[in-house]
């Protein structure tokens, strides 16, 4: 029974993550703190897994079909920068919980972090029409930028969530879907480095094999679900299902800080 809602989470977050290109990290993140499954560094490390294969088929098909709309001359420096700031919230989040005595404190100060930057995106996303936006071409700017965002994923456990669209619409101008997979490329830098990170530092936490292979394939199958379906959608349907999730996150991140108090 656990097996089969840990499958249904994660192919439903990576579904609606690779329409929305959020990843599925923010919402695979807090539905299994909220079930208390596993430990916060346990699900931190399966979650940025499972984010991680499904954004490696979605930047990959999209670059096997010809159909990639990455801007090369900032979606790297971007992704660059990203790939850093995962080792540095990496290793944030390691200090972070070897400084806290109750393991419940590092699960309450993320769905913390969560409900905030949630709420913001969402009140952005709502009146964005009306915010003037930039077009940032600096790559220097770009790889702090991407720093910034990998820091932020790789500590929340999150690969990338709403933050990157936010950050993609204000700074650089792009549209719903063109801001979904820059916002994918992101994530896969920054995971990829994330991973790499725990590899060599040893930190991997205990988990069961059965569980990951499990959460992987829902994140694969997800995320070819979720490209298709994005080629349905046109724009306002993909920021209607956007803000009808950003409502959905606060609410389960409001529940699990209070719940790890």
């Amino acid at each position: 029974m656990i097996q089969f809602l840990i499958l249904l989470i994660c192919f439903s977050a990576c579904t609606v993550g690779a329409i929305c290109g959020i990843g599925g990290g923010i919402i695979i993140k807090p539905a299994l703190d909220a079930f208390g499954i596993m430990s916060a560094s346990t699900i931190n490390f399966l979650s940025g897994c499972t984010v991680l294969a499904m954004t490696t088929y979605s930047v990959a098909k999209n670059k096997m079909a010809g159909t990639s709309k990455i801007d090369q001359s900032t979606g790297v420096p971007l992704a660059l920068g990203a790939a850093i700031g995962g080792v540095f919230g990496k290793n944030l989040f390691q200090m972070i919980r070897s400084m806290s005595a109750d393991p419940n404190q590092i699960s309450a100060i993320q769905a913390a972090c969560l409900v905030f930057i949630t709420l913001g995106t969402l009140i952005y996303t709502i009146y964005k029409s009306r915010i003037h936006t930039h077009h940032v071409e600096n790559k220097l700017f770009c790889a702090v930028i991407g720093l910034i965002l990998g820091i932020m994923s790789s500590f929340l456990g999150i690969g990338g969530g709403p933050i990157n669209l936010v950050v993609l619409f204000f700074f650089f101008s792009m549209d719903t879907k063109k801001a979904a997979e820059n916002s994918l490329y992101i994530i896969l830098f920054s995971q990829t480095a994330s991973l790499i990170s725990t590899l060599v530092t040893r930190t991997v936490p205990e988990f069961d094999i059965f569980i990951l292979c499990l959460m992987i394939a829902g994140g694969i199958i997800g995320g070819i679900m979720g490209r298709k379906i994005n080629k349905k959608l046109d724009e306002a349907a993909v920021d209607k299902l956007f803000i009808a999730l950003m409502l959905l996150m606060i609410v389960m991140n409001t529940y699990n800080f209070f719940k790890y108090l």
